[in-house]
Formats: structure tokens, C-alpha cells, sequence
């Protein structure tokens, strides 16, 4: 039987990062993953929605470059072209990750793994018929979509028309007429992608307001600039029955009925838990059957760890890079923890969404005396230069008694990097004072943290 340092199960981002940076610490590592290395995120999510978001924008400025004052005739979108390029560029990425772990030594197997025992020299891992003896396991399983008790829908899904967020990717026609169940952050993206490309779409949320607990004053905008592009809301709708062709829901009390081509289900996932074994060695897991972890990706279980999207904190990719990290540091002897406060979060439409820290809800509900600030995107030169729709924002939280930020959040075009300079402010605990003297270059829409800040 074969005996390794460490057993990585699941090769997303948690369980190939946390694989490579094991076996550079001199870890005699395997990984086992069913399905792809890479993940949800590589190959259904992440990546393969951003090369879509990508054509879209590349469409959209050709159809409304005249503002602009390109002017483009017999502009064609060819859907089948932009699935060939995802799929390269998925391909190209998983190449990359293959080759790593091999450079690194990494043994991959494919296959599905079942814990099996603990005993005295570590756990067995079964995948098939053969057995792995592991001295510390790192979770990282991910998650899988949540599908609904609902009317109608198991019949439905057999029908081919209702889809998920991996089948979504998957599409080679452009559907006339689609709706979307949850407007959550996979559920605007693909609305935002669809609308642009030639869909009609509609959003139902169960919810008063889109995008979950993100900012209501950034919600608003993103809402409004969707509305703007065709796409139509029916918020605070509870969906009663879902058929090939046809969703019920109610709404002020009263039952509406829409029709569509194609449907995507997209009400959020839950942790990849089941047949795994964690019970054979007392893994506990938490009422929505994620695995409990504490700052450093510990388990109850001594030396078995949970990163990703499996430990329920947070289902971001990025995440899962730092709790992996997190666990090899901690593994290693060395002193370490996550800093969860401090973990953007983004959703890549137009305007983009960003948010890392507290809302000011949140900072009020927690006891803070905070102070919020806030401007409008119109303030950047950059931003008004490159975009006629500006209806967009920033918004600060400042606790008052540290003077350090607790919150912020962006809706504007590049608000997906400039929320790494906001991250690092809230991690490393920077004053206001020491954030606003700080050089930002001229002209970039990254100043509005300066400006903001300036007014308080």
C-alpha cells in the first residue's frame, strides 16, 4: 500500500494549490479528483463564464461603437465560435495545472475517493479498489448546484431546457427567450451575457433585492444599468412550479406565468459532502452539511483539514487559494490564519460589482460607530472618458474609533482590480490617513478612493 505525506482530495482551486504548495514543502503528496483538475471554477464557472463575459463586451462595443464614433456594419454574434474559444482556453489552463503538479511531483489519480479509517499511522483512502494510506487529508471536494423541491421540475430537467451552471456553459445557440431562478452572482453574470448576445431575459429572486447581502446602494446600480440593457426583474417572487417550457411563481400574492426556451436554475450550492466517508473518521459537519473548520482549515479531526467550497464560508476560488494555503502553513508548523473580513468578492457585469468587509448594515449591527462615505463614478475623469453609463459608486465604512476602514464597495467598470488596494487596506489595518497619502496614478478610476476619502 502506498503512504503519502499528505492525501488531497478534489483538485479545484483548494486541492491544487494546497497540493503544489505541500509537495514544495517536500510532502509526498497525491491528489485524487473524479471529475477535472481545475474544478467547478476552471472548467464550469470561473473562467469559462469570463471568456463569455468577454465576447459580450467585445460584441457589445462593435453594435454601440458609434457613441464612440466607430461605426461597424453586418455585426454577427457566433455563439459556437465563442464555445470553441472557451473551451481552448479551459484546456490551455488545466494543461498548465496538470504541469505544475507534475513539476512539483504531485501523484494524480483519477477516480472517486472514499475515506475508509483512521488508524494509528494516519487514514485509508480508498479510490476503486485500491487503497492509500495518508498520514493528514486536505478536503476540498467543492460544491454542487442546489436543485429545489419544486413542482414539476424532475421532469422537467430530463426535458434538456433546464439547465444548471455547468450545462449553461455548454450552450451552442443563443435561446430567444430565457429565464434565470436566482439572482445571485452566477445568475446576474449569465443574465448580463445573454441579455447583450440576443436573448430576452427575465430574473426571477426570491429575495426583495438582487445579489444577495452585497450593498443595496450597489445592487441598485447594477439593477438599473440590467434594466437599462432589456433584462426584466421579478423580485420577491417565489417560484411554485417549473415545467420545459413554462415557470409559475408568486408575486404581490398573485400567480404570474412566463414562458421560455431555456431555463438556467441557479439558487446557490451547497458543500460536496455526501459519500465521502467523513463519518468513518467523525469529520463534523454543520447543519448545512458543510465541514466546520476553524481560522486555520483544522477539522475536529487532527491532522484532516477543509478548504473550498466544501467548509461553507466562503465559495469563492480565491478563498480556497488562502485556506489552502492556510492549512499547509499550519501542517508545516508555521503560525498562521485566515483573515475572512478581508476577502473581496466580485460580480463581472456591467457595471461590475465589487465588496470586501462590512456593509454598513452590518458594521451598525456589530456595535461599530461608523461614519460612511460615499461617490458617485462620475467623479473620475477616466471612468467618464471611457463609459457614457456611469451609474455607479463607491462606498466606504469607517470605524470611527480606529479611523481604519471596515467596509467597501464598488460598482464601476474596473472594480475588479481596484478592490485588491481596499483589501489590503482592511488586512493590513491602514489608517484613512495612510490611505488617502498614497500616490494614485492619474488619470485611473482608482483615485475615487482618494477622493472619497478626502470628504470625510
Amino acid at each position: 500500500m502506498d503512504t503519502y505525506d499528505l492525501i488531497v482530495i478534489g483538485g479545484g482551486p483548494g486541492g491544487y494549490h494546497g497540493a503544489e504548495r505541500a509537495a514544495h514543502a517536500g510532502y509526498h503528496t497525491l491528489l485524487i479528483e473524479k471529475r477535472k483538475l481545475g474544478g467547478v471554477c476552471l472548467n464550469e464557472g470561473c473562467i469559462p463564464s469570463k471568456a463569455f463575459l468577454n465576447s459580450a463586451k467585445f460584441y457589445d462595443h462593435a453594435t454601440h461603437g458609434a457613441t464612440y464614433g466607430i461605426q461597424a456594419e453586418k455585426v454577427n454574434f457566433d455563439q459556437k465560435a465563442v464555445l470553441k474559444r472557451k473551451d481552448r482556453v479551459v484546456r490551455r489552463l488545466v494543461a498548465g495545472v496538470a504541469q505544475q503538479l507534475k513539476q512539483r511531483q504531485v501523484t494524480v489519480i483519477n477516480g472517486v475517493a472514499s475515506i475508509v479509517s483512521k488508524t494509528k499511522e494516519g487514514f485509508m483512502v480508498q479510490v476503486d479498489q485500491t487503497s492509500f494510506l495518508g498520514k493528514r487529508l486536505l478536503i476540498a471536494t467543492g460544491s454542487v448546484p442546489i436543485i429545489p423541491p419544486i413542482d414539476g421540475l424532475n421532469e422537467a430537467l430530463a426535458t434538456g431546457n433546464i439547465l444548471t451552471s455547468r450545462e449553461i456553459l455548454d450552450l451552442e445557440t443563443i435561446p430567444e427567450k430565457l429565464t434565470i431562478v436566482g439572482a445571485g452572482i452566477i445568475g446576474l453574470e449569465m443574465a448580463a451575457y445573454f441579455q447583450t448576445v440576443g436573448s430576452q431575459v427575465t430574473v426571477v429572486e426570491m429575495l426583495p433585492k438582487i445579489a444577495g447581502n452585497i450593498d443595496p446602494d450597489l445592487t441598485e446600480a447594477l439593477q438599473k444599468s440590467l434594466e437599462k440593457r432589456g433584462v426584466t426583474f421579478h423580485l420577491s417572487s417565489k417560484v411554485t412550479q417549473i415545467h420545459a417550457q413554462q415557470i409559475t411563481f408568486e408575486k404581490d400574492f398573485q400567480e404570474q406565468t412566463l414562458e421560455h426556451d431555456k431555463l438556467l436554475l441557479s439558487i446557490g450550492r451547497r458543500p460536496a459532502t455526501e459519500q465521502l466517508g467523513l463519518e468513518n473518521v467523525g469529520v463534523e459537519l454543520a447543519k448545512n452539511k458543510a465541514i466546520v473548520t476553524d481560522l486555520q482549515s483544522r477539522t475536529n479531526i487532527e491532522n484532516v483539514y477543509a478548504v473550498g467550497d466544501v467548509n461553507g464560508k466562503s465559495m469563492l476560488a480565491h478563498t480556497a487559494y488562502r485556506e489552502a494555503e492556510v492549512a499547509i502553513n499550519t501542517m508545516l508548523g508555521e503560525t498562521d490564519s485566515i483573515q475572512y473580513e478581508a476577502i473581496p468578492a466580485v460580480v463581472y457585469t456591467t457595471p461590475e460589482l465589487a465588496t470586501v468587509g462590512l456593509t454598513e448594515t452590518e458594521a451598525l449591527a456589530k456595535g461599530f460607530d461608523c461614519q460612511m462615505v460615499s461617490l458617485p463614478v462620475a467623479y473620475s475623469g477616466r471612468h467618464i472618458a471611457e463609459n457614457d453609463d456611469s451609474n455607479g459608486l463607491i462606498k466606504l465604512i469607517v470605524d470611527k474609533k480606529s479611523n481604519t476602514l471596515l467596509g467597501a464597495h464598488l460598482a464601476m467598470q474596473y472594480a475588479s482590480e481596484i478592490i485588491l488596494t481596499l483589501s489590503m487596506a482592511i488586512d493590513l489595518k491602514l489608517t484613512v490617513k495612510t490611505l488617502s497619502r498614497l500616490v494614485y496614478p492619474h488619470p485611473t478610476v482608482g483615485e475615487l478612493i482618494k477622493d472619497t476619502l478626502f470628504s470625510l
